[in-house]
Order: structure tokens, then sequence, then C-alpha cells
């Protein structure tokens, strides 16, 4: 692929004097580092708060900087085997310096409390709006990086170059897309218990499918319409490598991961086995709750979904290795704080990420269910087991639930308290500069796709005729999901004291974008 094409901005320029580097892919890095976007992530929840955690719980800040450390390492130890030149020449290429910029910029779109907070919004923006694309944290972040950031030359995203740009496509696709295929790729299906509401995975709203067309424009007849470029594949599986192992961290320094537990599971499964295998789905279903069928279920559930790799053997042996590593090891002797239990968290996590970075290698004709860049068979079956482990005894946990049941009524009033306050004419003087700029924007894109593709704006089942006045509802919703989706826990919080009347602080104290 011909470099110009490669560093393409979105403007057609080249850049401009403000830029300090002189590459144009670390300008792109440069642009999401120094973005207010960016700097939030700092405020963002990852999984657990970081109250009485000790040195460090991971936020969303410090996720997309070891995930960009990790992609990096990928993508130059790749670049560093001659006999992927070619091949990654092929494909469209892979630089470092492109993949780490993607993988800061991959979670600019998170919104306040974690994946709930991304849940909450996409309820909202669907049911309450009519926003056929609802919301997506991958999308979001697309739109931040091509519209809403006001920091690049134009006013108008960070007119970052086709490669950083397409690198951040995880799921390159649209809500609604028809891809055409019989295995729908990763994230593409829809999920099973929200029927007629799209991918449950896609990385552009309607707004930015222009964007997206452009970015991908580059790699056509080199990788499948469908397909991540290799530099998103790099971004995505280091993505997966730092979720599987930093979350695990945190939950061990918070007390929240029990070793009692996770040894019953796997010690179980280890032990049966054979005699779970027999069991029908019903009765595996009925005894749920006993010790080793919740990881019997993966096993099954990964035959189901990802036949291509599932091996039972090499699960078998990713049990066994996370049973020592992390029961018989990390999870041994409890957090206290002390240099001793700091040394097994950072060792635990160096021989996990370098085990996992060191067994990324390419494929070239990768099916649906995988990308271009892909863990070696073993390791991959080693972070299904590390997940399960997060997923079953994490984020099940009633506690927690309880917790964000709270937060997801705490959204919930916060962007009901945004939409009164934004369809108030009386109020129309008042609002927020920035919320304000944002209902233009959404106005503006919603006017040109009534006018030229209607069918975006109303979903599968819609009427095609859209006016003005829905225009405008369709914008004022777009313009509080954004406004919303850009705060930190803690300013969701105030703002929302602050409209309820609760608190005399001035609500400007607490809000910055």
């Amino acid at each position: 692929m011909h470099n110009e094409q490669r560093i393409a901005r979105r403007s057609g320029g080249t850049g401009r004097t403000a830029d300090l580097a002189t590459n144009p892919f670390r300008v792109d890095r440069d642009r999401v580092a120094s973005s207010p976007f960016f700097a939030r992530l700092g405020g963002v929840t990852q999984v657990v708060s970081s109250t009485g955690s000790g040195l460090l719980v991971h936020n969303r800040l410090t996720h997309s900087l070891k995930v960009a450390q990790a992609a990096r390492a990928i993508a130059e130890r790749l670049t560093n085997r001659p006999e992927l030149t070619a091949v990654l020449e092929k494909l469209g290429g892979c630089d470092p310096d492109v993949v780490e910029a993607a993988a800061l910029a991959h979670d600019l779109g998170h919104p306040p409390f974690g994946h709930l907070g991304e849940q909450v919004l996409d309820r909202l923006a669907r049911h309450r709006f009519g926003l056929p694309d609802g919301f997506e944290g991958n999308a979001q972040s697309f739109r931040i990086i091509t519209a809403t950031d006001v920091r690049g030359p134009k006013a108008l995203g960070l007119d970052l170059t086709v490669a950083v740009r397409a690198a951040m496509l995880k799921y390159p696709w649209t809500r609604h897309q028809d891809l055409g295929l019989a295995t729908a790729p990763r994230g593409a299906a829809e999920p099973a218990d929200l029927p007629g509401t799209g991918s449950a995975k896609f990385s552009a709203y309607v707004t930015e499918f222009n964007d997206l067309r452009q970015a991908r424009e580059p790699f056509e007849g080199r990788i499948e319409p469908w397909q991540q470029t290799v530099e998103a594949s790099v971004m995505d599986t280091a993505d997966d490598i730092a979720y599987a192992i930093h979350d695990l961290e945190d939950f061990h320094r918070v007390g929240v991961l029990q070793h009692a537990t996770v040894a019953a599971e796997l010690g179980t499964w280890q032990a049966q086995a054979l005699d779970l295998a027999g069991l029908s789905d019903a009765e595996l279903d009925a005894e749920i709750r006993m010790p080793g069928r919740s990881l019997e279920t993966l096993r099954r559930r990964m035959h189901l979904k990802d036949s291509w790799v599932m091996d039972d053997e090499a699960f078998a042996l990713a049990v066994r290795k996370v049973s020592k590593e992390l029961v018989d090891g990390l999870l041994a002797v409890p957090f206290d704080g002390s240099v001793e239990a700091e040394q097994a968290v950072a060792g635990f996590s160096a021989r996990w990420t370098r085990r996992l970075v060191d067994a990324v290698g390419v494929i070239e004709e990768p099916t649906p269910r995988s990308g271009h860049v892909v863990l070696a068979v073993a390791q991959w079956h080693e972070v299904q087991v590390l997940k399960f482990v997060h997923r079953r005894f994490v984020l099940l946990r009633p506690d927690l639930a309880l917790h964000q049941r709270g937060q997801a009524r705490l959204l919930s009033s916060l962007v009901d308290a945004l939409e009164q306050w934004v369809t108030d004419r009386t109020e129309a003087d008042r609002l927020p500069r920035r919320l304000h700029d944002l209902v233009e924007l959404a106005e503006t894109e919603y006017a040109s796709l009534a006018r030229t593709e209607p069918s975006t704006l109303v979903g599968p089942a819609g009427e095609l005729s859209v006016g003005p006045d829905v225009v405008r509802g369709l914008a004022r919703g777009r313009a509080v999901v954004d406004f919303v989706a850009s705060l930190t826990d803690n300013q969701a919080a105030a703002l929302l004291e602050a409209l309820s009347g609760r608190t005399g602080q001035l609500w400007t104290d607490a809000f910055v974008l």
C-alpha cells in the first residue's frame, strides 16, 4: 500500500505547525494523548472503584495506556520477523505508531461507570430518543475522533490519518448494516435477548458512515470489507490481553476475587471433567450453582461459537495453567499492600503479559470469527479461562449488581434532567455551551441524512418520512447522549446533584467538557 494513502487525513491536509512530531502517526498519537476526552478517562471506572485498594486499581486511562504498551510490543515483534514482511505489506501494513495511537484512542467514547453506563445509554438512546443505532462505546470513540473533539485543525474531530482511523474500527460496520455472511463476524450477531436491534457491537454510527468508508477505502482488495485491518487486529488483541490480566489484578487487590471459590470451580472441573461432559444441557443448567458447572458451560459455548479454534485438550491444559498460576499462585496469599503482595501482583502481570504478547502471530485468511492477528492456540484458550474467572466471580456478584443498579438509576435520571433542559424553550439561551454546540452539530448531521438517506434515521422497520421535528428530536437525543458520555463518574454524580437541587455548589465547578 502506498504510504500516501495511509497518511491521508480526514480534511485532506498534511498536519499543522502546532504538531511537535514530524512522523504523521506520531502526530496522531500526540493529538489523542493531549485530548481532554483522553484525560477524562482517569475519572472513569474500569470495573471497580479504587477506594482502599492500595497503590493502584485500573481506571480507563491506565487501562488504555497498558493496551497501548501491549499493542506496540506486538506490532514491533511482528514487524521484526522477516518472514512476515511481505504478508503484512500485502494486508495493508503494521506500524507500531499506528497501533499505539489507536490503542490510546480505543476507549475515548467509554461513558461513566464502565460497561454498565454503555448499556444504560444504549437503552435510553433507542427507546427514549428513537435513535436506531443507539449507543456503543466503540462507535462513540470513532465519533469523538471524527466529529465531536474540537481540537483538530478544522474544529471537527482530531483529523487523524486513514491508518489510525481504520485501526480504531474493531467492528467495521454500522449497527444495522447487512454484511451478507452466513457466519457473523465476532460482535456482528444480534444479542439473543434483543432481537431486531442489529449488531451487538459496531464501530460507527450512521452519522460517521462516510468516515468509516473513507478510512477503509485504501484497504479494499487487501482485506475483506468486514475484516479488521492488521493494525486494528493488533489493538483488539492487546485489549483482550490487558482485560484478561489487569482486571484480575484489581479484583485481587480489593479482596473481591476469593481463593476458595475460584479453586473450587477450577478444581472441581478438572477432577470431574468426564462426568460433567456427560450431563445434558438441562442437567447442567439445573446444577449451575455447583462448582465446575459454569466452566463446563463455557467449554460447550466455545464449541458452538469458536469451533475454528476450540480444542478440548488445549482447554484442559489452559484450566490447569490458570489454576496453577492464579489459584495456587496469586490468590493463595491475600493482598495486604505489603512489598511481598505488590511483588506477587507485579510478577503475575509481567509473566502473563510476556507469555501472551510473545504468542501472537499472523494468518492470511482468517475465519469471520477471527482477525488476521491471533494468539497461538494454547494462549487463546488461556485468555478465555482468565476472562471466565473475571466474569463468573466478579461481574455476576450480587453486591456489584446492587452498586450498578444505583449507577444505572443515576444515569437515567441525569439523561431525563438534561432532556428536560434541552427541550425547555425558555432556557434555550442558557444551555451549557458544550451541549448547545452538540445539538447544532447533530442537527446538521441528521438534516443531511434526512435529505439523502432517511432510512438510516428510522431503522429497518420505520417509516421513511423524516421531517424537521423528527430531525430536531433525534439531534437533541444524540446531543444529550454525547454530553453524558463525555463525563467522568464524579462529574455525572455532581451534575445530577445540581440539577436535582440537592447541592448549593455551582455545577460548573464539577464540570469540564
